[in-house]
């Protein structure tokens, strides 16, 4: 339609060109006019095409794709049931759910099982971005809002579809509480209007429409949204555990050439706290790693190569020189001393190869998922980032900036003995303790838990020399090799 308006204004100008009229004025006029449309249809005010794209490319997604959200997902098709069979969900006198809620940190799956989630209800999908709502201009993001639904609707029609699903990706910026942008009311009617189009969804009527919304931060979504009658159902979608992160391995390693050395079951031990997106990072480092080797298999040592390069980044081509390499080697020694007199096997490898930020690391063997702690293993913890430093001391009779992170470590630690009770302060709300009090009773445990530390390391000060002199030479320690040097030294 647009080429044909474009053909006959053109043949229109090369006419009136003809028979001596000065078009110029016109041309100009329309540039104007032209350029005015193109403003405002980049604004969204003449309407938003894009918004809510559905998802035609891997269109055929199944929750039997998405590892390691079991429980996430029987939550899901139960919420999702109202879809399959409205019939039934009638006779029973039940009111179909309006709006689900999946919350969960990044790279756990949430856009996957919307996407799923349409595809096992057979419905049209249309997703959009919380930020795409917004704009300078007032009334523009309501605008959207209306137009998604109406997109859906017309959709779901037009491919005879009985239900339609809208999934909003980043809730959090359209839904933050309202009267948090004083100097904004964009914000605040873009929400008004999201919460009226869910009141208004007509649930006895096709097609019906769904609203899934994913956030990680729903502290900061309007209590509004989260009443019963818009997002009826929250479903929590976590880090995956031990066994899911196996399964997740499976799906993104199927179609790798893997040798026969590797262990998933070892990677997804060694990979705890690492969501479904590390997880498929992962993967592909691993395969990236044995291309540069010229493999045609991937072997277990370039997935364990990939773990250290997913958690600390790439290797650095810098090299330090000779007095702050033999620092980083009693620094990183230190810290594994102390580890493995804290908890036999826990000491994976140690390396003083550059990696992001880092000079070296030391890198703990892989254990079961643990959820809950003692105090002493919080002290054993906060003893092992104290470490470095002690070991640095010991040696050199002084400190450097390499302990920084492993500082703020320990006073994070502290912190949670303290907040959860295991402190001599007893069972405290941090909230209402005086700074004052807080800092003293932080302190005295990191004064107690140095102390401790400093006298272990100095017991041990010949096998400390005696570590970091094999760190100099071999740069990178595994555990083989780690237990003949410090065996049966540590006691």
């Amino acid at each position: 339609m647009k080429e044909i308006i474009l053909g006959i204004i053109t043949a229109a100008l090369i006419f009136m060109a003809i028979i001596g009229i000065n078009v110029m004025p016109v041309v100009v006029v329309l540039i104007i006019v032209g350029g005015l449309y193109y403003l405002l249809h980049a604004q969204g005010m003449l309407g938003v095409k894009n918004i809510g794209a559905a998802y035609e490319k891997d269109a055929e997604l199944h929750f039997e794709d998405i590892g390691g959200q079991s429980s996430a997902v029987n939550e899901l098709k139960e919420a999702l049931e109202f879809l399959l069979k409205p019939e039934y969900i009638v006779n029973m006198g039940i009111r179909p759910l309006k709006g689900v809620l999946l919350i969960g940190p990044p790279g756990t799956g949430k856009t996957l099982l919307a996407r799923a989630a349409a595809n096992y209800t057979s419905s049209v999908f249309l997703v959009a971005s919380g930020s795409e709502f917004i704009e300078m201009y007032a009334g523009v993001g309501a605008k959207r809002i209306r137009q998604l639904f109406n997109e859906a609707r017309q959709k779901a029609k037009r491919l005879h579809k009985k239900s339609a699903i809208i999934f909003i990706d980043e809730l959090e910026i359209l839904g933050v509480k309202r009267g948090r942008h004083s100097s904004h009311m964009e914000y605040d009617q873009t929400l008004n209007q999201l919460l009226v189009e869910m009141d208004g969804i007509i649930q006895d009527k096709e097609p019906y429409i769904l609203l899934i919304g994913a956030t990680n931060r729903e502290d900061m979504l309007d209590p509004a949204l989260l009443r019963p009658g818009r997002f009826d159902r929250q479903v929590q979608v976590g880090l995956p555990d031990r066994s899911g992160r196996e399964q997740i391995l499976k799906i993104h390693t199927h179609n790798k050439p893997l040798n026969d050395d590797v262990d998933l079951m070892a990677i997804a031990r060694a990979t705890f706290g690492f969501s479904g997106a590390h997880l498929e990072s992962l993967s592909n480092e691993a395969a990236i790693l044995a291309m540069r080797e010229g493999e045609e298999e991937i072997y277990q040592r370039h997935f364990s190569e990939a773990i250290d390069k997913v958690i600390m980044g790439e290797k650095l081509n810098h090299k330090p020189s000779a007095e702050e390499l033999a620092r980083v080697c009693v620094h990183e020694s230190g810290h594994a001393i102390i580890s493995e007199y804290t908890q036999r096997g826990s000491v994976s490898s140690i390396s003083i190869i550059p990696r992001g930020k880092a000079l070296g690391f030391m890198r703990k063997s892989p254990q079961d998922d643990q959820y809950l702690y003692t105090a002493r293993q919080i002290e054993h913890q906060i003893m092992v980032a104290l470490a470095g430093a002690m070991a640095e001391e010991i040696k050199f009779n002084s400190r450097s900036t390499g302990a920084r992170n492993d500082f703020e470590q320990a006073w994070q630690l502290v912190g949670e003995l303290v907040a959860n009770g295991l402190s001599s302060l007893g069972i405290i709300s941090r909230e209402h303790l005086p700074d004052d009090k807080f800092f003293c009773e932080t302190k005295t445990i990191i004064d107690r838990l140095e102390k401790q530390t400093r006298e272990i390391l100095q017991d041990y000060e010949t096998l400390l020399e005696k570590l970091s002199d094999a760190l100099v030479r071999e740069e990178s320690i595994d555990r083989q090799e780690f237990e003949k040097i410090i065996y049966p030294s540590l006691t």
